[in-house]
C-alpha cells in the first residue's frame, strides 16, 4: 500500500531531469538561434521557452496558488506583444519556475491529488461553467505540456544542427 505520506516527487522523479535538459539546450543558444522555426509560421525556439514558463506559472501559480507573486508576471510572457526574451532570461524562467514546480511536490502527498480547483480565468464566453481540474489533471497536464513542447524545441534545434534534448 502507498502511504499517503509520501511527498509526490516519489512518483514524478525524472521530470527533474527532464528541466536539466531543457536547460542545457537552451543557455549556449544565440538570440539568433532563439529565433530559429521548422517553418515561417510555426513558434521558434524562444517562444517554445517562453510558453514553457508562462504555462507553468499559469497552472501551478495562478491555479494552484503555488511559488511567490514575483512569478506572476512570467505568465504573460507568451502574450502577443511581449519582447523576445534572451537566454539568460529564459534559463531564470525555466529555473524559477521549476524551483516553484519542485517545492509544491516536495509539501503534496498523494492524498492532495483529489482536490479540484476552478479557474481563476473568466470563461470564453457568457454563460459558460468555469473549468475545474483535480491537482492531479494539473500536474499531469504540465508534465505532457512540458514533453510536448520541449520536443518541439528539441526537433528545431536538430533540424538546424544543434544540440536538441539529450534524452
Amino acid at each position: 500500500m502507498i502511504s499517503n505520506q509520501l511527498p509526490l516527487t516519489t512518483f514524478y522523479q525524472g521530470w527533474d531531469v527532464y528541466q536539466r535538459r531543457l536547460v542545457t539546450a537552451i543557455t549556449p543558444l544565440s538570440a539568433e538561434q532563439l529565433a530559429l522555426r521548422t517553418a515561417p509560421h510555426m513558434w521558434s525556439a524562444g517562444m517554445l521557452g517562453t510558453h514553457i514558463v508562462a504555462t507553468r506559472v499559469g497552472w501551478f501559480h495562478e491555479w494552484l496558488g503555488e511559488g511567490s507573486d514575483e512569478l506572476a508576471p512570467l505568465a504573460r510572457w507568451d502574450e502577443d506583444g511581449q519582447p523576445a526574451r534572451s537566454v539568460a532570461e529564459l534559463v531564470s524562467g525555466l529555473e524559477s519556475t521549476w524551483q516553484m514546480i519542485e517545492a509544491a511536490l516536495l509539501h503534496w502527498t498523494p492524498a492532495d491529488l483529489s482536490e479540484t480547483f476552478q479557474s481563476p480565468y473568466p470563461p470564453e464566453e457568457p454563460g459558460k461553467a468555469v473549468h475545474t481540474h483535480s491537482r492531479q489533471w494539473i500536474i499531469w497536464h504540465l508534465l505532457e505540456h512540458d514533453l510536448h513542447h520541449g520536443g518541439e524545441l528539441s526537433l528545431i534545434l536538430g533540424m538546424h544542427g544543434l544540440t536538441g534534448l539529450d534524452l
